[in-house]
């Protein structure tokens, strides 16, 4: 039985990273750590405060858990829980009554788009698809960025782009540094945080009703699914986060949202269960997903190509979906590289594992082409 890892210290400084989220210095016994606060979870802390931390994920040495957490600020009560303003609401702010992280020390009540006290709870009673909605479902969080941009590229500044964030890996948006990058230059609109995920524009108690949230409330013309940062794997079929992307690509076809994944792709990660086209994509696409969606493949040298190819071949994947091939990904690459918005993935880059961010701006161009209505290839 796993318990959490803590320790007390004095806050040395904070500084806001943005949508209430503070990067702190703690001094514990001598030696300082860097820790995240979430105002959502913990009140706004001073330096001299006493906090408590979690400190699990840098005392087992995980990479994109790097930080410890504050889960507690001695001496100060936490703000009104469960109050934000809802999307276009001009009203009172709503009181929620929807916990996420539920029957934990940490449950948080949100005023989900959902619920009765709602301003949208009509909409989200009534409305049951997507209207042909294109939705790029991305296999790792760090394929957002290059999705999202080939989405904007394509669709220019008028279209809103939303981006749905799931539970499967980190809870909190506010974690994400892409995230915060993404709306700054308007690449991103807005966002939801759906199941136990938490802190978007929008905050939805299902899949279901995050991406009917992001067409009939946010006004989505596209929308980008996907987890937060830190899949979770073991080297088995199942045991691995990324087994819900299938999940995502069957929710938005079944509301009648016409989908685009990206898959996982590697040839510099040294593990052979992730090199052409990773175990995860095949089990999420060649078993896990039961609705027939497109796969978007980035143009590939030939070696690369056939290998990509036998593997889809062999898992399945050719059988059940359309795989498409598009070959205008890498204006995204580029674009985002001119912005200064960092692409890393496993500490790779786009030098390493350009293929991975090319399939994610690949399935954003055919989603786009979808948007816009026009003839793509099958």
């Amino acid at each position: 039985m796993g318990s959490m890892h803590r320790a007390e210290g004095v806050v040395l400084e904070c500084r806001p990273l943005g949508g209430g989220v503070w990067r702190l210095a703690v001094d514990v016994d001598g030696t300082v750590r860097r820790a995240l606060l979430y105002e959502q979870l913990a009140p706004k802390p001073a330096p001299g405060d006493r906090v408590v931390l979690n400190t699990a994920a840098v005392d087992l040495g995980l990479g994109t858990g790097g930080f410890d957490f504050v889960v507690h600020v001695a001496g100060r009560r936490p703000a009104r829980a469960g109050r934000q303003e809802s999307p276009r609401a001009s009203g009172r702010p709503v009181r929620g009554h929807i916990m996420k992280l539920r029957y934990t020390p940490l449950q948080t009540p949100v005023a989900a788009v959902e619920e009765e006290a709602s301003p949208y709870h009509h909409v989200m009673a009534s409305r049951r698809d997507l209207d042909g909605m294109p939705v790029v479902v991305v296999s790792l969080h760090s394929q957002l960025a290059p999705a999202a941009a080939a989405l904007r590229l394509a669709l220019g500044a008028g279209a809103t782009i939303v981006y749905v964030m799931t539970d499967g890996a980190a809870l909190p948006i506010g974690f994400s540094d892409t995230v915060r990058d993404l709306r700054r230059l308007g690449v991103v609109d807005k966002t939801v945080t759906a199941g136990h995920a938490l802190g978007g524009d929008v905050e939805a108690v299902t899949l279901f009703s995050g991406l009917l949230a992001a067409r009939w409330v946010l006004g989505a013309a596209a929308a980008v699914v996907g987890m937060g940062p830190g899949v979770v794997g073991t080297g088995t079929p199942f045991g691995t986060t990324a087994v819900e992307v299938g999940q995502y690509a069957d929710a938005a076809s079944l509301l009648g949202g016409r989908v685009f994944a990206a898959p996982r792709l590697s040839f510099a990660d040294p593990r052979p269960r992730h090199r052409g086209v990773s175990h995860h994509t095949l089990t999420a696409f060649g078993l896990v997903a039961q609705r027939r969606c497109t796969l978007a493949l980035p143009r590939l040298p030939c070696a690369r190509r056939e290998l990509v190819r036998r593997q889809l071949a062999a898992a399945g994947v050719y059988a059940r979906h359309d795989v498409v091939e598009e070959h205008r990904g890498r204006a995204a690459l580029e674009w985002l590289a001119a912005a200064g918005v960092p692409l890393r993935s496993m500490g790779r880059g786009p030098g390493q594992e350009e293929a991975l961010f090319l399939a994610a701006a690949a399935a954003g161009f055919l989603a786009a082409d979808r948007a816009a209505g026009a003839k793509w290839r099958s």
